[in-house]
């Protein structure tokens, strides 16, 4: 891309105009959420029930007696994309990550009820038979399929591979998995009635942009003379392309949280950090003000992202990880061990703050930024 795409004073770029509105999906997620809600009874049919306060959370919960049943499914969104111009531009394939990536968004949404994956199931929809012709890309998806699946300890049970030509567009796939996992004990359940005032907020940290705000990321190309091979922080990381920094799989959080139970710790509530950014740390239906005293650092392709879209602290934060991939809300005395216990994962976390009774709102005290209700509507 020549520096004659560049605009001279391009000025904000926002997420609705990379095409993604949030105030226009939110709703039919609620309203989804409330049809759903009706089939419960459903369950009734087969002696088992659910657990009610798994409505909202990121993934939903069935008391089957002796343990609960977790189950989710995530769709990666437009990461491959990204994936596919590089492949062009650099000869290589990048999809063992975006594997990773795609099992990453259903497993982390999981293991926020505390628990334990167990299976994964593959979609892969291609815009056409061709897809599956290019066998260096298709290689590299089965292994890094395979290896994810490894490093959570699940078993990667079968999938669907459509060609969906008219549907999806030539040329593209389309990515998404399914998780299912146990609750056993039933101890585990973290679905935040144990959450209260003095808690600990305890962060772990991201790669990168992991796989929410890729839309965003995609738009800001237009302003960069260099496209894709644009450095994003040619004094710390020269050599370190927009590209491949936003292709950065990732981190799989489960082995962390099996970690916390074997080392006795169980979260009095979880939050997976992606679309909404830092506002999902206002996920918990209760009235808590979440206070912040310590931010993680930024990855390099977050700040460059920043700074190029030109978003104040509050837009960036309300949209981006910045940094936190996600959250754990753990009691005050187990924060410590907390840290050490993701750190011994090689999962970077630090204690960032506490849960306090008053309103509900976040207050990000080191960039002066706060989140209200009313700035998160998911239920």
């Amino acid at each position: 891309m020549s520096s004659s795409h560049a605009p001279s004073n391009p000025g904000t770029l926002s997420y609705e105009q990379a095409g993604v509105n949030y105030d226009l999906i939110d709703p039919l997620k609620v309203s989804a959420q409330r049809a759903a809600a009706s089939t419960a009874s459903q369950l009734g049919r087969h002696g088992f029930t659910e657990v009610a306060a798994s409505r909202g959370e990121s993934a939903y919960v069935v008391d089957v007696g002796p343990f609960y049943i977790a189950s989710i499914v995530e769709c990666l969104g437009s990461k491959a994309l990204v994936a596919d111009e590089m492949a062009t531009l650099t000869g290589r394939s990048w999809y063992d990550g975006i594997a990773q990536d795609t099992i990453a968004m259903a497993v982390n949404d999981l293991i926020t009820v505390g628990a334990t994956p167990l299976v994964v199931q593959a979609y892969w929809a291609a815009g056409g038979s061709d897809w599956f012709g290019d066998a260096q890309r298709a290689q590299a998806l089965v292994a890094g399929w395979k290896k994810a699946c490894e490093v959570c300890g699940v078993a990667w049970g079968g999938g669907e591979t459509p060609a969906l030509a008219g549907i999806v567009e030539g040329g593209r796939i389309d990515l998404a998995a399914s998780c299912t996992g146990l609750i056993n004990p039933k101890q585990r359940l973290s679905v935040g009635d144990r959450l209260q005032a003095g808690d600990a907020i305890v962060l772990l940290d991201a790669s990168g942009i992991h796989a929410n705000g890729l839309s965003l990321a995609r738009k800001l190309l237009e302003r960069l003379p260099q496209g894709w091979l644009t450095e994003v922080d040619p004094v710390n990381h020269p050599g370190l392309s927009y590209g491949a920094a936003l292709l950065a799989p990732t981190p799989l959080y489960s082995p962390v949280t099996e970690a916390l139970w074997a080392a006795g710790i169980v979260p009095h509530y979880c939050a997976n950090i992606t679309g909404h950014g830092w506002r999902k740390l206002l996920r918990h239906p209760g009235s808590f003000t979440y206070r912040i005293h310590t931010v993680p650092p930024v990855p390099p392709v977050l700040k460059f992202i920043q700074q190029h879209a030109q978003h104040d602290d509050r837009e960036a934060y309300s949209t981006l990880n910045m940094g936190a991939g996600f959250a754990l809300f753990v009691a005050a005395e187990d924060a410590e061990r907390t840290v050490a216990v993701a750190q011994a994962q090689g999962i970077g976390a630090r204690i960032a703050g506490t849960v306090e009774a008053g309103a509900k709102q976040l207050l990000i005290e080191p960039i002066g930024v706060r989140f209200g209700d009313d700035d998160l509507q998911l239920r």
